[in-house]
């Protein structure tokens, strides 16, 4: 198992002034494990195929991870932001 540092962002829509809505960014640095990376190829219509990458990323999660986990939308890895599509809150973790 691959050990984890990086960053999760969460997005919020959040009204930066008053009666005016916007999607926020808020980074924070965790630590964790890589228990999956994964990559498979997918044949396709054109003359490359595609690349599916699925990775399982388990964080420590501190009480603002825990109480805002639905806000998860990327995790900044290996120098470049993926795009979260599963949270599982299994504290003190969130995978």
């Amino acid at each position: 198992m691959a050990k984890f540092y990086g960053k999760i962002g969460y997005i919020k829509n959040m009204e930066v002034q008053p009666g005016v809505w916007a999607d926020q960014a808020i980074e924070k640095s965790y630590y964790g494990d890589v228990s999956r990376n994964t990559s498979r190829f997918q044949q396709s219509d054109g003359v490359n195929d595609d690349i599916s990458i699925n990775n399982i990323i388990s964080i420590v999660a501190d009480p603002y991870a825990k109480e805002n986990f639905q806000y998860i939308r990327y995790v900044e890895w290996m120098g470049t932001r993926w795009k979260v599509t599963n949270a599982e809150v299994s504290y003190p973790r969130i995978i």
